[in-house]
């Protein structure tokens, strides 16, 4: 859940890295202000699964608070300090988008899923031999790890009819997969469209979107083609390498609130839809909605 908390409490505790006093000191600073960030988001409700009044007013104390954070994070001693290997600035986004559905995902049921996920992409079989598969069959599962997931966490029992021996496998099944990405380029949004085809080929009620602050895309992309269901740029601007950033010429967009309200809804809709849409309604309206 708290997946940039985390990253921070690692470095804390780290014996060898980040120990020098100016690691200290500024690993300090941001324990400060990440507390602040986190109990201010976890005291402040909502929006929920059923719409209210103040939706639009509780996102954007939600977009606010975000944006205080992300630019006292993104200040040029913290990053030269703790470069993108470190993971610290871009999992401030993920930690956001818990903070921004953990409400939804609670009012829905709180046996969900939701955060940082190694889930469930593929099953095989893989005995030995036909003997070994008369006893058990042997199932394997390949998983995915996500930035962000909601969804479900599933056990299965296998066993061979006749036989004793039981396999039993806890897996994570998305229902809605976000990539986070700092910026998204042609090689990422190729990869995020992969992943999206092979979650919906095995969950084809399955969301798959891509949440970024910049994008770095010419006009000779077509996005049409990628099979993922919504890209966000939330500060609706073209990425310039990390150095340019702190130039006093550089202007960085806010974090759009109308964005983020948009990513909401979006999973919001999904979350509560009728996911039907089988044999028995194509018979009944003469197509798939």
């Amino acid at each position: 859940m708290f997946v940039h908390g985390n990253n921070l409490a690692q470095k804390e505790s780290a014996s060898r890295k980040y120990n020098d006093e100016v690691s200290t000191q500024l690993i300090a600073e941001v324990r400060l202000e990440y507390n602040k960030w986190k109990e201010a988001n976890l005291a402040l409700k909502g929006p929920y699964s059923t719409k209210q009044a103040n939706d639009i007013e509780v996102l954007q104390q939600r977009v606010n608070l975000f944006e205080d954070y992300k630019t006292f994070i993104d200040q040029q001693k913290y990053a030269e300090a703790f470069d993108s290997r470190s993971n610290l600035q871009s999992s401030v986004l993920e930690e956001f988008l818990y903070y921004l559905l953990k409400d939804l995902v609670e009012s829905l049921s709180f046996n969900a899923l939701i955060g940082k996920s190694h889930a469930f992409k593929d099953i095989f079989f893989l005995p030995t031999s036909f003997k070994e598969m008369l006893e058990a069959p042997m199932a394997r599962f390949e998983l995915k790890d996500h930035d962000f997931i909601i969804g479900a966490r599933v056990e299965a029992t296998f066993h061979t009819l006749g036989s004793q021996t039981i396999q039993k496998e806890i897996i994570d099944i998305p229902a809605v997969a976000i990539e986070c990405k700092t910026y998204i380029d042609k090689t990422m949004l190729e990869g995020s469209s992969t992943s999206a085809e092979q979650l919906k080929y095995k969950n084809p009620n399955g969301l798959y979107m891509v949440v970024s602050e910049w994008i770095k895309l010419t006009e000779n992309i077509n996005l049409r083609k990628y099979k993922v269901d919504q890209i966000y740029v939330l500060r609706k601007q073209k990425n310039v390498d990390r150095e340019y950033r702190f130039l006093p010429t550089y202007t960085k967009n806010p974090i759009h609130s109308d964005v983020v309200e948009h990513l909401f809804e979006t999973v919001r809709n999904h979350l509560t839809a009728d996911w039907s849409g089988g044999i028995r309604d194509i018979l009944v309206k003469g197509y798939i909605e």
